[in-house]
């Protein structure tokens, strides 16, 4: 008997089924333990390996598993029925299994073991977060990640492909066994029956061998794959990580869809670890000498990066100055001005500016070079100074005229009125009288 994977779910016709739990006593005393029989097709059911749910319910019952894999045995110690195993499962499926977005039970596990996260991504809405792992079930899935591999999936591919065709030749062979003798020399003669055993036999060779049964059944497994890769991409260097991120932006710039493809771009960015880097790329990538009509075309792309993380507008500082390397006869006189469109399209925020003015780097240029850029950028670095001085002035002044202002209450009217009072100036009093001089 099955049951929805999502139990709050009452619909009967709910597509993500799983088999009820059967679990089964063994031995006495001591030595009581509870097998659960099916635990192999519930956990495939979920997308999980069988020891998760396992480990989860001796987590939650303070008991011992062992797993027998070989044997499909996964056992937890002590006697515990069948409906109470069903209620704990609803708990490992609301945790480990359904999407926190979308609730539906389409996710996959991405585990980065140096540095212990475990990633979740759901094929149904796209969405990508990280788990909870204060809960004692995330130290063994850290210890024991997802295991299957791609090449599994390729082995179990190969091998369907060999016994379908298996299949194909003793199909033909009891055709030709059966009626060889009647087909000769009747191909004048187009009955029905004749026809569409021809078109059997072609269906079946078109379905085993073409191109595009092929396509298909590589599809099946493709988003699978590409799931699988999330891990091991995690565990490169930065370096490779980089060059992956690069050659994503790259392809969707060659391609021709990167202007829509802001949100693509910033998930594989945060997918590889590479965010902060992300300003980067794109700089050496979508700018060149005509980077002040690709600050407004590619703003919301930097924007993902760049709001509210100054590491990233670091970066992207360091990719404007690789931009004036490549074109600098056209771009080192405009340098200001550039500065200026990024920070006006709130690309970059003052203090990281002033910090990148007041020391000069090598890291990206050369120093001469760089020495350069920070002069053709003084003027407006003291723009940028002056004019917060002159806010933080302008709102000191406005503090002072709202202490000389009153509202004036009058029966007669029908607003209030709002009345500068100037400050009582002390009169000049009168001139002592000289009573000797009457």
């Amino acid at each position: 008997m099955s049951v929805n994977v999502n139990r709050s779910v009452s619909d009967q016709f709910y597509r993500y089924k799983m088999p009820r739990l059967i679990a089964k006593v063994e031995g006495k005393g001591n030595g009581i333990k509870t097998v659960i029989v099916n635990m192999v097709d519930v956990a495939k059911a979920l997308n999980r390996p069988p020891t998760y749910p396992t480990k989860f319910f001796g987590c939650e019952l303070g008991a011992q598993t062992q797993f027998d894999t070989k044997n499909d045995r996964y056992i937890v110690n002590g006697s515990h029925e069948a409906n109470k195993l069903q209620d704990m499962l609803d708990g490992f499926i609301r945790k480990f299994v359904l999407c926190p977005e979308c609730d539906n039970p389409e996710t996959d596990l991405h585990v980065n073991p140096k540095k212990q996260t475990i990633g979740t991504s759901c094929k149904a809405c796209g969405y990508r977060g990280m788990l909870d792992t204060r809960h004692k079930l995330c130290t063994f899935i850290l210890k024991n990640p997802p295991g299957e591999t791609l090449s599994v999936l390729l082995l179990l591919l190969n091998a369907d492909r060999s016994s379908s065709e298996k299949e194909k030749k003793n199909r033909k062979k009891d055709k030709e066994n059966g009626s060889g003798s009647g087909e000769a020399g009747n191909h004048d003669n187009f009955d029905a029956p004749q026809a569409v055993d021809g078109d059997d036999d072609d269906e079946d060779w078109a379905e085993e061998t073409t191109e595009e049964a092929q396509r298909r059944r590589m599809e099946e497994i493709s988003d699978h794959a590409k799931n699988l890769t999330l891990s091991e991409d995690l565990e490169k260097p930065l370096e490779e990580r980089v060059n992956l991120f690069y050659n994503f932006v790259k392809q969707k710039k060659e391609s021709g869809t990167i202007d829509g493809a802001d949100k693509e771009i910033l998930a594989e960015a945060e997918r590889l670890d590479v965010k902060a880097m992300g300003p980067l790329i794109l700089s050496e990538l979508l700018f060149n000498e005509n980077i002040r009509d690709q600050i407004k075309k590619y703003k919301r792309h930097f924007l993902r990066f760049c709001h509210n993380n100054k590491k990233a507008q670091k970066y992207l500082l360091g990719g404007f100055e690789c931009v004036v390397k490549l074109h600098q006869v056209q771009l080192l006189p405009r340098v200001p001005i550039i500065l200026k469109d990024l920070y006006d399209a709130d690309l970059l925020e003052e203090d990281v500016i002033f910090a990148w003015a007041e020391k000069v780097s090598k890291k990206y240029v050369s120093k001469e070079l760089a020495k350069e850029i920070h002069a053709k950028a003084a003027p407006f670095v003291k723009w940028l100074k002056e004019a917060e001085e002159e806010s933080e002035g302008s709102e000191e002044e406005e503090e002072e005229d709202d202490e000389n202002v009153e509202v004036v209450y009058s029966s007669s009217a029908r607003e209030l009125k709002v009345e500068t009072v100037k400050p009582d100036t002390p009169e000049k009093e009168e001139d002592d009288i000289d009573i000797d001089a009457i």
